[in-house]
Protein backbone atom coordinates (compact mmCIF):
# COMPACT_ATOMS: atom_id res chain seq x y z
CA UNK A 1 0.00 0.00 0.00
CA UNK A 2 1.43 3.48 -0.48
CA UNK A 3 -0.05 6.91 0.58
CA UNK A 4 -2.92 7.96 -1.41
CA UNK A 5 -2.76 11.58 -2.19
CA UNK A 6 -6.57 13.44 -2.62
CA UNK A 7 -7.09 15.74 -5.64
CA UNK A 8 -5.92 19.37 -4.84
CA UNK A 9 -8.74 21.43 -4.54
CA UNK A 10 -9.64 23.66 -7.18
CA UNK A 11 -12.07 26.80 -7.68
CA UNK A 12 -15.75 25.08 -7.95
CA UNK A 13 -14.91 22.01 -5.95
CA UNK A 14 -17.27 21.32 -2.85
CA UNK A 15 -16.05 20.94 0.84
CA UNK A 16 -18.33 19.13 3.05
CA UNK A 17 -19.14 20.45 6.77
CA UNK A 18 -20.20 18.05 9.18
CA UNK A 19 -19.80 17.35 12.71
CA UNK A 20 -18.75 13.80 13.76
CA UNK A 21 -18.20 14.59 16.87
CA UNK A 22 -19.46 17.66 18.47
CA UNK A 23 -21.61 20.18 16.63
CA UNK A 24 -22.13 24.13 17.07
CA UNK A 25 -24.29 25.80 19.10
CA UNK A 26 -26.63 28.04 18.37
CA UNK A 27 -24.28 31.23 20.29
CA UNK A 28 -21.62 30.39 17.79
CA UNK A 29 -23.47 29.98 14.74
CA UNK A 30 -22.38 33.51 13.35
CA UNK A 31 -18.95 32.10 13.82
CA UNK A 32 -19.67 29.30 11.43
CA UNK A 33 -21.31 31.43 8.43
CA UNK A 34 -18.43 33.37 8.96
CA UNK A 35 -15.99 30.27 8.35
CA UNK A 36 -18.10 28.77 5.88
CA UNK A 37 -18.08 32.49 3.72
CA UNK A 38 -14.54 32.24 3.85
CA UNK A 39 -14.44 29.17 1.98
CA UNK A 40 -16.97 30.18 -0.25
CA UNK A 41 -14.37 33.73 -0.94
CA UNK A 42 -12.15 31.18 -1.91
CA UNK A 43 -14.20 29.88 -4.54
CA UNK A 44 -15.37 26.38 -3.38
CA UNK A 45 -18.93 25.34 -2.90
CA UNK A 46 -20.00 23.83 0.46
CA UNK A 47 -22.21 21.61 1.64
CA UNK A 48 -23.40 21.85 5.24
CA UNK A 49 -24.37 18.49 6.51
CA UNK A 50 -27.42 17.85 8.89
CA UNK A 51 -25.16 16.33 11.75
CA UNK A 52 -24.51 19.96 13.40
CA UNK A 53 -26.53 20.50 16.28
CA UNK A 54 -24.44 21.62 19.19
CA UNK A 55 -26.99 21.31 22.14
CA UNK A 56 -25.34 17.80 23.33
CA UNK A 57 -21.65 16.62 23.33
CA UNK A 58 -22.46 15.15 19.91
CA UNK A 59 -23.98 16.69 16.96
CA UNK A 60 -26.50 13.56 16.41
CA UNK A 61 -26.73 9.88 16.91
CA UNK A 62 -23.34 7.40 15.52
CA UNK A 63 -25.25 5.90 13.41
CA UNK A 64 -25.99 9.42 12.08
CA UNK A 65 -23.10 10.61 12.14
CA UNK A 66 -21.30 7.82 10.37
CA UNK A 67 -23.74 7.86 7.76
CA UNK A 68 -23.18 11.34 6.90
CA UNK A 69 -19.65 11.53 7.21
CA UNK A 70 -19.29 8.20 4.51
CA UNK A 71 -21.63 10.05 1.92
CA UNK A 72 -18.93 12.89 1.70
CA UNK A 73 -16.19 10.60 2.10
CA UNK A 74 -17.50 8.72 -1.26
CA UNK A 75 -19.11 11.08 -2.97
CA UNK A 76 -16.86 12.41 -6.01
CA UNK A 77 -18.30 15.70 -5.92
CA UNK A 78 -17.45 16.50 -2.60
CA UNK A 79 -13.19 17.23 -2.69
CA UNK A 80 -12.87 17.70 0.95
CA UNK A 81 -14.35 17.20 4.52
CA UNK A 82 -13.89 20.16 7.25
CA UNK A 83 -15.35 19.65 10.72
CA UNK A 84 -16.50 22.43 13.11
CA UNK A 85 -13.92 21.54 15.87
CA UNK A 86 -12.76 17.74 17.68
CA UNK A 87 -14.95 17.24 20.33
CA UNK A 88 -15.08 14.05 23.06
CA UNK A 89 -16.53 10.62 21.43
CA UNK A 90 -15.74 10.34 17.78
CA UNK A 91 -14.49 7.03 18.70
CA UNK A 92 -18.21 5.71 18.74
CA UNK A 93 -18.34 5.90 15.01
CA UNK A 94 -15.01 3.63 14.43
CA UNK A 95 -17.03 0.31 14.59
CA UNK A 96 -19.76 2.13 12.02
CA UNK A 97 -17.79 3.02 8.76
CA UNK A 98 -17.46 0.97 5.97
CA UNK A 99 -13.12 0.87 6.05
CA UNK A 100 -13.23 -1.35 2.88
CA UNK A 101 -15.47 1.00 0.88
CA UNK A 102 -13.27 3.83 2.20
CA UNK A 103 -10.39 2.24 0.93
CA UNK A 104 -12.12 1.88 -2.35
CA UNK A 105 -13.15 5.07 -2.89
CA UNK A 106 -11.22 8.13 -4.37
CA UNK A 107 -9.53 9.75 -1.69
CA UNK A 108 -10.76 13.18 -0.02
CA UNK A 109 -9.15 15.34 1.82
CA UNK A 110 -10.22 15.32 5.87
CA UNK A 111 -9.16 18.04 7.71
CA UNK A 112 -8.97 18.42 11.74
CA UNK A 113 -7.50 17.80 14.89
CA UNK A 114 -8.15 17.06 18.56
CA UNK A 115 -10.93 14.43 18.67
CA UNK A 116 -10.92 14.29 14.83
CA UNK A 117 -7.65 11.96 15.31
CA UNK A 118 -9.83 9.45 16.41
CA UNK A 119 -10.88 9.12 12.68
CA UNK A 120 -8.06 10.67 10.49
CA UNK A 121 -5.17 8.65 11.86
CA UNK A 122 -6.65 5.31 11.41
CA UNK A 123 -7.83 6.42 7.87
CA UNK A 124 -4.23 7.00 6.92
CA UNK A 125 -3.25 3.67 8.35
CA UNK A 126 -6.16 1.52 7.50
CA UNK A 127 -6.72 3.18 3.89
CA UNK A 128 -3.43 5.06 2.71
CA UNK A 129 -5.45 7.75 2.37
CA UNK A 130 -3.06 11.57 3.81
CA UNK A 131 -5.38 13.19 5.88
CA UNK A 132 -4.86 17.13 7.15
CA UNK A 133 -3.88 17.34 11.35
CA UNK A 134 -4.46 20.88 11.16
CA UNK A 135 -7.10 24.14 11.47
CA UNK A 136 -10.62 22.88 12.31
CA UNK A 137 -13.39 24.86 10.53
CA UNK A 138 -13.89 27.45 13.08
CA UNK A 139 -10.56 28.67 13.15
CA UNK A 140 -10.25 29.03 9.79
CA UNK A 141 -10.88 33.01 9.60
CA UNK A 142 -8.01 33.43 11.57
CA UNK A 143 -5.10 35.23 9.87
CA UNK A 144 -1.88 32.66 9.44
CA UNK A 145 1.09 33.19 11.77
CA UNK A 146 4.44 34.16 9.39
CA UNK A 147 6.28 31.02 8.65
CA UNK A 148 2.96 28.60 8.42
CA UNK A 149 0.54 27.67 5.79
CA UNK A 150 -3.45 27.29 6.05
CA UNK A 151 -5.37 24.16 5.61
CA UNK A 152 -6.51 25.79 2.63
CA UNK A 153 -2.61 26.01 0.99
CA UNK A 154 -2.14 22.16 1.71
CA UNK A 155 -5.24 20.84 0.24
CA UNK A 156 -4.71 22.95 -3.22
CA UNK A 157 -1.12 21.17 -3.28
CA UNK A 158 -0.34 18.57 -5.97
CA UNK A 159 0.69 15.55 -5.27
CA UNK A 160 4.60 16.00 -4.95
CA UNK A 161 4.63 19.24 -3.97
CA UNK A 162 6.97 19.99 -0.57
CA UNK A 163 7.09 22.68 1.61
CA UNK A 164 8.49 24.00 4.69
CA UNK A 165 6.88 25.40 7.42
CA UNK A 166 8.97 27.41 10.87
CA UNK A 167 8.09 28.26 13.80
CA UNK A 168 6.73 32.10 14.03
CA UNK A 169 8.24 32.25 18.02
CA UNK A 170 5.02 33.54 19.37
CA UNK A 171 2.22 31.57 21.47
CA UNK A 172 -0.91 32.17 23.25
CA UNK A 173 -0.37 31.59 26.65
CA UNK A 174 -4.05 32.62 28.06
CA UNK A 175 -8.27 32.06 26.97
CA UNK A 176 -9.61 31.64 23.58
CA UNK A 177 -11.79 34.33 21.88
CA UNK A 178 -15.34 34.88 22.84
CA UNK A 179 -17.06 33.64 19.09
CA UNK A 180 -20.41 34.23 20.28
CA UNK A 181 -18.97 38.04 21.17
CA UNK A 182 -16.67 38.36 18.44
CA UNK A 183 -18.01 35.98 15.69
CA UNK A 184 -15.95 37.90 12.87
CA UNK A 185 -12.19 37.79 15.34
CA UNK A 186 -9.80 37.22 12.79
CA UNK A 187 -6.45 38.09 14.99
CA UNK A 188 -4.93 35.32 17.28
CA UNK A 189 -3.38 37.14 20.92
CA UNK A 190 0.31 35.85 20.91
CA UNK A 191 1.12 37.18 24.02
CA UNK A 192 4.28 34.70 24.65
CA UNK A 193 7.91 34.11 23.01
CA UNK A 194 9.00 30.44 22.55
CA UNK A 195 10.71 28.23 20.22
CA UNK A 196 11.03 24.16 19.69
CA UNK A 197 12.63 22.73 22.59
CA UNK A 198 14.77 19.19 22.54
CA UNK A 199 13.91 17.27 25.59
CA UNK A 200 16.54 14.43 25.44
CA UNK A 201 19.60 15.71 25.33
CA UNK A 202 21.44 18.40 23.68
CA UNK A 203 22.81 19.05 19.88
CA UNK A 204 21.27 19.39 16.51
CA UNK A 205 18.31 17.25 15.43
CA UNK A 206 18.04 16.26 11.41
CA UNK A 207 15.51 13.57 11.29
CA UNK A 208 13.22 12.15 8.16
CA UNK A 209 10.39 9.70 7.85
CA UNK A 210 6.83 9.45 7.41
CA UNK A 211 4.56 11.54 9.40
CA UNK A 212 2.26 10.28 11.62
CA UNK A 213 0.01 10.96 14.83
CA UNK A 214 -2.44 12.98 16.66
CA UNK A 215 -4.34 14.08 19.83
CA UNK A 216 -2.68 11.85 22.51
CA UNK A 217 -6.20 12.06 24.78
CA UNK A 218 -8.08 10.18 22.25
CA UNK A 219 -5.18 8.06 20.69
CA UNK A 220 -4.66 6.23 23.74
CA UNK A 221 -7.77 4.30 23.45
CA UNK A 222 -7.43 2.64 20.37
CA UNK A 223 -3.72 1.97 20.21
CA UNK A 224 -2.73 -1.64 19.78
CA UNK A 225 -6.16 -2.16 17.97
CA UNK A 226 -6.32 -2.93 14.32
CA UNK A 227 -7.59 0.74 14.06
CA UNK A 228 -4.12 1.84 14.97
CA UNK A 229 -1.65 -0.34 14.21
CA UNK A 230 1.29 1.67 13.60
CA UNK A 231 3.91 -1.14 13.87
CA UNK A 232 2.44 -2.77 10.02
CA UNK A 233 2.29 1.00 9.29
CA UNK A 234 5.47 1.71 9.89
CA UNK A 235 6.24 -1.58 7.70
CA UNK A 236 4.48 -1.43 4.79
CA UNK A 237 4.52 2.43 4.45
CA UNK A 238 7.21 3.76 6.11
CA UNK A 239 10.38 1.31 5.36
CA UNK A 240 12.84 4.24 6.16
CA UNK A 241 11.41 5.15 9.28
CA UNK A 242 8.18 7.94 10.71
CA UNK A 243 8.16 11.62 12.15
CA UNK A 244 5.63 10.21 14.75
CA UNK A 245 3.83 13.51 16.28
CA UNK A 246 1.91 13.78 19.68
CA UNK A 247 -0.07 16.59 21.16
CA UNK A 248 -2.00 16.94 24.64
CA UNK A 249 -5.15 19.03 25.01
CA UNK A 250 -5.76 19.59 28.92
CA UNK A 251 -5.17 16.23 30.63
CA UNK A 252 -2.18 16.66 33.46
CA UNK A 253 0.90 15.24 33.42
CA UNK A 254 0.48 12.30 35.43
CA UNK A 255 -2.68 11.15 32.90
CA UNK A 256 -0.32 12.26 29.86
CA UNK A 257 2.73 10.14 30.98
CA UNK A 258 0.26 6.82 31.65
CA UNK A 259 -1.41 7.49 28.21
CA UNK A 260 2.15 7.77 26.65
CA UNK A 261 3.57 4.89 27.99
CA UNK A 262 0.62 2.85 27.39
CA UNK A 263 0.76 3.76 23.66
CA UNK A 264 4.76 3.37 23.61
CA UNK A 265 4.08 -0.87 25.02
CA UNK A 266 0.91 -0.42 22.32
CA UNK A 267 3.81 -0.06 19.23
CA UNK A 268 2.78 3.43 18.82
CA UNK A 269 5.97 4.85 19.00
CA UNK A 270 7.56 1.52 16.29
CA UNK A 271 9.91 2.78 13.89
CA UNK A 272 10.03 6.85 14.71
CA UNK A 273 12.88 8.28 13.56
CA UNK A 274 12.25 11.26 16.32
CA UNK A 275 9.12 12.35 17.82
CA UNK A 276 7.57 15.97 17.51
CA UNK A 277 5.47 16.73 21.02
CA UNK A 278 3.06 19.90 20.19
CA UNK A 279 3.49 22.83 22.61
CA UNK A 280 0.54 22.54 25.26
CA UNK A 281 -1.03 24.43 27.88
CA UNK A 282 -2.66 21.37 30.17
CA UNK A 283 -1.38 21.51 34.05
CA UNK A 284 1.58 20.02 35.64
CA UNK A 285 1.41 17.75 38.21
CA UNK A 286 2.83 18.27 41.99
CA UNK A 287 5.87 16.43 41.14
CA UNK A 288 6.15 16.20 37.19
CA UNK A 289 6.15 18.56 34.46
CA UNK A 290 4.62 18.35 31.23
CA UNK A 291 7.90 17.83 29.35
CA UNK A 292 9.32 15.55 32.30
CA UNK A 293 5.95 12.99 31.46
CA UNK A 294 6.92 12.88 27.63
CA UNK A 295 10.53 11.63 28.68
CA UNK A 296 9.68 9.43 31.68
CA UNK A 297 7.22 7.95 28.98
CA UNK A 298 9.33 8.14 25.89
CA UNK A 299 12.77 8.49 26.40
CA UNK A 300 13.53 5.15 26.71
CA UNK A 301 13.36 4.88 22.98
CA UNK A 302 16.51 6.88 22.27
CA UNK A 303 15.51 9.17 19.30
CA UNK A 304 15.38 12.95 19.41
CA UNK A 305 12.17 14.49 21.44
CA UNK A 306 11.38 17.88 20.27
CA UNK A 307 8.69 19.70 21.89
CA UNK A 308 6.81 22.78 21.87
CA UNK A 309 6.40 22.58 18.73
CA UNK A 310 2.94 24.37 16.94
CA UNK A 311 0.90 20.96 16.18
CA UNK A 312 -1.51 21.14 19.10
CA UNK A 313 -4.08 22.79 21.29
CA UNK A 314 -1.87 26.27 21.53
CA UNK A 315 -2.17 28.75 18.59
CA UNK A 316 -0.89 29.34 16.49
CA UNK A 317 -1.09 25.89 13.89
CA UNK A 318 1.38 24.82 12.17
CA UNK A 319 -0.76 21.37 9.50
CA UNK A 320 0.58 18.52 9.39
CA UNK A 321 -0.21 15.67 6.25
CA UNK A 322 -0.95 12.24 7.92
CA UNK A 323 1.05 9.98 5.72
CA UNK A 324 3.07 12.65 3.82
CA UNK A 325 6.89 12.51 3.51
CA UNK A 326 8.73 14.65 6.72
CA UNK A 327 12.22 16.09 7.41
CA UNK A 328 12.70 17.80 10.60
CA UNK A 329 15.52 20.01 11.57
CA UNK A 330 16.46 21.57 14.78
CA UNK A 331 19.28 23.58 15.46
CA UNK A 332 20.22 26.96 16.69
CA UNK A 333 18.83 29.39 14.87
CA UNK A 334 16.78 27.24 12.63
CA UNK A 335 14.00 25.31 13.21
CA UNK A 336 11.68 23.93 10.42
CA UNK A 337 9.32 21.25 9.30
CA UNK A 338 9.78 20.35 5.67
CA UNK A 339 6.66 18.52 4.51
CA UNK A 340 6.90 16.06 0.84
CA UNK A 341 3.31 14.84 -0.73
CA UNK A 342 5.03 11.32 -1.95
Amino acid sequence: MTVRYPSPLRPGDRVGVTSPSSGVPEALRARLEVAVRDIRARGYEVLVGKCMDGSGHVSAPAADRASELMAMLTDPTVKAVVPPWGGETAIDLIPLLDWDRLREAEPTWVVGYSDMSTLMTPLTLLTGTATLHGNNLMDTPYRVSEGLLSWFDIVAAPPGRSFTQTPPGRHRTVGFDDFAAYPDVREYTLDAEGGWTRLDGAGDVEAEGRLIGGCVEVLCNVAGTAYLDMPAFARDMAPDGLLVYVEVCDSDAFTVCRNLHGMRLAGFFEGANAILVGRTLAPDSPSLTQHEAVLDALGSLNVPIIADVECGHVPPYMPIVNGAYGRVVHAAGRSELTQTLR
